[in-house]
C-alpha cells in the first residue's frame, strides 16, 4: 500500500496572484492500492466523516489518478482501494483541493512505475490547477515562486527564515474558489498591474534575504483582495487588528476566507492581543500558529 502524507498550502500571499505559493503544517493523508481484478472498480473509505468527500468517481484524488494514467500513456487505470484522512480545511484557502490532486499524482506516479521527476509532477500538478502557487509548494514544500507556460513550469523555491512566524486565521465560514475568483475582473488599471509587480518581486526579494523589514509593504495588493473584501465578512477589521497587533504583513490567503499574519520576532501573545478584535467581528475566527513545511508530499511504502 502507498501512503502519501500533502501539506496545505497558502497561495497568492499578496500580490503573488497564482505565482506565489508557501507549504503549510498542517496535512492531508491518502493510502492507495491495486485491488483485485474480481472486485470492484473503485473503492473510497473516508477517515474523517467531519469533512465530506465524495466516495465516487467524483473524488477528486480519483480523478487526478485517472488524469495522470491517461497524460502518461500509462494505460488504463487499475481497480482502486482509496482511503483518505483530509485535515486540511475545505474551502477555506488552504490548498485542499492542491493536495488531493498532488496527492493522487504522486501515488499514481508510484502505482504505475511511471517513474516522473519532481518537476515533471509539478508541471502536470499546475496544468490541472490552472496555476502553481498551491500544488507546487505542495510537492516541494517552502515557498515556491512558479511561471507556468504551455510547455513548462519554471519555479524557484525559497526556505523562509526562523525569524519568521506565521499565524493562520480560519473563520466558521466557506468560500467557494469559483464564486471567488467570479468576482475578479478580466482587466485592471496599469497602475494597478505596476503595483503588484513591484510588491510581488518586493516579497521575493525579502524572503529571500531575510530581509522581512518591507514585508508590510512587500503584502500589499490590488489584483483580487480589494474584490474579494465583500465576501469575506470582518477581512478589513482583521487585517487592522493584526497589524495593530505587530504582524509585519497579512494577505488572504489563496481565494480565501482564510488569513495569514506575518510576524518577525518574538510572536508570543499576538493571538491573545488579537482576542478582543476577534470577539467583536459577525463571524467566529480561529487563530492559530503554524509553521511553514519545508519538505513538501511525502511517499511512504507500507
Amino acid at each position: 500500500m502507498i501512503r502519501v502524507t500533502t501539506p496545505a498550502t497558502t497561495a497568492n500571499m499578496g500580490p503573488g496572484f497564482d505565482c506565489i505559493g508557501m507549504a503549510l503544517s498542517l496535512y492531508n493523508v491518502l493510502w492507495v492500492e491495486e485491488t483485485d481484478e474480481a472486485g470492484p472498480r473503485l473503492t473510497i473509505e473516508n477517515k474523517n466523516p467531519a469533512f465530506r468527500v465524495p466516495t465516487n468517481e467524483n473524488n477528486l484524488i480519483f480523478k487526478s489518478i485517472r488524469r495522470f494514467y491517461a497524460e502518461t500513456g500509462c494505460g488504463a487505470t487499475p481497480p482502486l482501494r482509496i482511503i483518505q484522512d483530509d485535515r486540511i480545511p475545505l474551502t477555506r484557502g488552504l490548498g485542499s483541493s492542491a493536495a488531493c490532486v498532488v496527492g493522487g499524482l504522486i501515488a499514481a506516479n508510484e502505482l504505475s512505475g511511471a517513474k516522473l521527476s519532481k518537476d515533471e509532477l509539478c508541471f502536470l500538478a499546475a496544468k490541472i490547477e490552472g496555476h502553481p502557487d498551491n500544488s507546487t509548494p505542495a510537492i516541494l514544500g517552502g515557498v515556491v515562486i512558479g511561471a507556468l507556460s504551455e510547455k513548462k513550469l519554471d519555479y524557484i523555491k525559497i526556505v523562509p527564515g526562523e525569524t519568521l512566524k506565521f499565524f493562520v486565521m480560519i473563520p466558521d465560514f466557506q468560500l467557494a474558489t469559483s464564486k471567488a475568483r467570479g468576482v475578479l475582473p478580466k482587466t485592471v488599471p496599469l497602475a494597478d498591474a505596476v503595483h503588484n509587480v513591484s510588491r510581488a518581486a518586493l516579497m521575493a526579494a525579502a524572503l529571500t534575504t531575510g530581509d522581512y523589514s518591507r514585508l508590510s509593504s512587500a503584502t500589499e495588493d490590488r489584483l483580487h483582495q480589494p474584490y474579494r473584501l465583500p465576501l469575506i465578512p470582518d477581512m478589513d477589521v482583521l487585517f487592522y487588528a493584526a497589524k495593530a497587533c505587530g504582524a509585519s504583513g497579512v494577505f488572504l490567503s489563496g481565494a480565501g476566507p482564510s488569513i495569514i499574519a506575518l510576524y518577525e520576532g518574538d510572536a508570543s501573545g499576538f493571538i491573545e492581543r488579537m482576542a478582543p478584535f476577534t470577539k467583536r467581528t459577525r463571524r467566529k475566527w480561529k487563530i492559530t500558529a503554524i509553521k511553514p513545511d519545508t519538505a513538501g508530499a511525502v511517499l511512504d511504502i507500507i
